[in-house]
């Protein structure tokens, strides 16, 4: 059978024992310096003033004196003592308060309600600080939990639309209802591709967000990874008749030190997103330049644009302005969040501005030209991974 654990004392209790300790040690000290030091030095001094020595009148003054000494050492000890039970009392009730309400708060946030605040309690600097980090730990962890909840739902909600799209077929085929014809195989052929190409994102997603455990950095010709991207795409700007053009200034471009991979995949990632959201008889451009010790890469479109309220959403994952458009598009809205992971990777930033729906977009990146600068911030993901 375990030994119940003994319960220890609160912080109250400890707290009062503690003064009452203190006020012990001086009231010991006080009395043994009183009574020790204090005799002679007043028989000294009654000598002095022609009292004699073993005379009556020394003995009542010295009886007077040690009468005097115990009252007032003992009125001291006293009224210390209830002084000390009363801060005691008092401290150790704000500080039970406020430790109580972090104590509950910790096991509200264990259990998973995340909305939990706690007041400062103003017992100073370093309480309310203590308040203040936990209360910026339950907003970023109810924060991290919002999101996590709604990747879940747009992950089903993206896997069950075309899963139940091959479902509904492959029963209808085994019915009778439908027959195995090239257009049911195209049917499902599509649904079947959009699967993969959802997991590929979300592969590309995870890799992205590591990226700093895997980039292999060189110097990269700016001019070469434009025209090898746009040139990879052309077929299907061709296909749905919307023009590709590159602007490159006349100077030659500095070397960009990066993975020349990734960004590929970056500056391919924002190319299909402009191609998905502009039209037939559009126009996307693709503007490079230095700006001091920064590439700047810029994806124009003249395609949907985007409203004011979602721009600063546009790089989240599976954030949709128009969820059915988007799925129109075929796109698995994770794209832009791609991009946005491998440019922080490499110490750059991405951004998107429009003047509203209609307007078009253009996104620019801006990165690091200067090898100590990406490489360091590449190092510190590193170890922060």
């Amino acid at each position: 059978m375990a030994t119940p654990m003994r319960r220890r004392p609160g912080i109250g209790m400890r707290l009062l024992i503690a003064q009452t300790m203190v006020l012990l040690a001086g009231a010991i000290t006080t009395w043994v310096v009183a009574a020790i030091v204090g005799p002679p030095l007043f028989r000294e001094h009654l000598h002095q003033a022609g009292v004699a020595a073993g005379s009556a009148e020394e003995f009542h003054a010295d009886e007077a004196y040690q009468y005097a000494t115990a009252l007032s050492v003992g009125g001291a000890v006293a009224v210390s003592a209830l002084v000390a039970f009363a801060v005691s009392w008092y401290v150790s009730r704000r500080l039970q308060r406020s430790i109580t309400e972090v104590a509950s708060a910790a096991t509200a946030v264990a259990e998973g309600r995340y909305g939990i605040r706690v007041s400062p309690p103003h017992l100073g600097e370093d309480f309310d600080s203590l308040a203040q980090a936990f209360n910026q730990m339950a907003a970023q962890l109810q924060a991290v939990d919002t999101s996590r909840r709604q990747l879940f739902a747009d992950l089903a909600h993206e896997i069950r639309t075309p899963v139940s799209v091959l479902q509904a077929y492959t029963e209808a085929i085994e019915d009778g209802v439908r027959s195995l014809t090239p257009d049911t195989t195209a049917m499902l052929r599509d649904q079947t591709q959009r699967l993969v190409r959802f997991a590929e994102d979300v592969a590309a997603l995870a890799q992205a967000e590591e990226s700093a455990t895997s980039l292999e950095f060189a110097d990269i010709d700016v001019a070469e990874l434009i025209a090898k991207t746009a040139a990879a795409l052309s077929g299907r700007y061709r296909a749905k008749a919307v023009s590709l053009s590159t602007h490159l200034p006349t100077t030659e471009l500095p070397p960009l030190w990066g993975d020349e991979q990734r960004l590929s995949q970056v500056l391919a990632n924002l190319l299909d997103n402009a191609l998905r959201h502009t039209p037939p008889h559009g126009r996307v451009d693709v503007h490079a330049d230095t700006d001091g010790t920064r590439l700047l890469l810029r994806v124009t479109d003249t395609g949907e644009g985007i409203a004011a309220e979602h721009l600063s959403h546009v790089f989240e994952r599976l954030y949709r302005a128009d969820a059915a458009r988007t799925r129109d598009h075929g796109g698995s809205g994770l794209g832009l969040a791609i991009a946005k992971a491998l440019v922080e990777a490499h110490g750059g930033h991405i951004s998107a501005t429009s003047r509203g729906a209609g307007t078009g977009t253009t996104f620019t990146i801006a990165l690091p030209l200067q090898r100590n600068v990406a490489s360091a911030h590449a190092g510190t993901v590193e170890r922060a991974l």
